[in-house]
């Protein structure tokens, strides 16, 4: 029976704990007048450079034309369907204890997927990773501002079920969840060794 971990740790606005790769498919979209790849990432809340990755023949990303065909790579419906149930699951204990909703921001999910991928390839168990650094670095190499956040990450719960009980059941991790500086939230679970992490930002 594979090890359950939890690991918290806190400074100033950063508090972070551990617990599950993420799976990826495909499907093709056809360029319509207006489009370009950013707004093509958007639409399928994928992004860009996962777009001109699997799109290699496209020399120049910033030209393409309508009719052309791209391939966009997906999450695939396990990995977002886990994914989705612990947003669904942590709001719930957060409408529990009388907070409101933490909003699901896919870019966020996008970063924290990378973070379980990297964990699982890497076999480490750390808030700071080899790869991205912190994960205060992370979210923000990646784009994406805040002036609050934290990170929940886990290994070994099979279910979101069980990953949620485990964080609530952790006073750090809990603490995160119930955070009221936090108003969105991205989560990213990878199924080779079972991942997972848990992003929150406040802006």
């Amino acid at each position: 029976m594979k090890a359950k971990k939890l690991i918290a740790t806190a400074a100033a606005v950063l508090a972070l704990a551990i617990f599950a790769s993420g799976a990826f498919a495909s499907i093709e979209h056809k360029v319509v007048p207006g489009d370009t790849m950013w707004k093509i990432a958007v639409k399928y809340n994928v992004g860009l450079s996962e777009i001109v990755k699997a799109n290699s023949a496209v020399k120049n990303p910033s030209l393409i034309y309508p009719g052309q065909e791209l391939i966009i790579p997906t999450v695939d419906k396990g990995t977002a369907s886990f994914e989705e149930q612990v947003i669904k699951l942590t709001n719930s204990k957060r409408a529990e204890n009388g907070l409101p909703p933490l909003k699901a921001n896919w870019e966020l999910s996008r970063v924290a997927r990378y973070k379980s991928d990297d964990m699982a390839a890497k076999k480490y168990f750390s808030h700071t990773s080899p790869t991205y650094g912190d994960p205060g670095k992370m979210i923000k190499n990646f784009g994406i501002s805040y002036r609050a956040m934290g990170e929940n990450i886990a290994m070994g719960q099979r279910t979101p079920q069980e990953v949620v009980n485990a964080w609530m059941n952790s006073p750090g991790h809990r603490a995160n969840i119930l955070n009221k500086a936090f108003t969105e939230i991205g989560v990213g679970f990878s199924q080779n060794g079972y991942y997972w992490t848990q992003m929150f930002i406040g802006k």
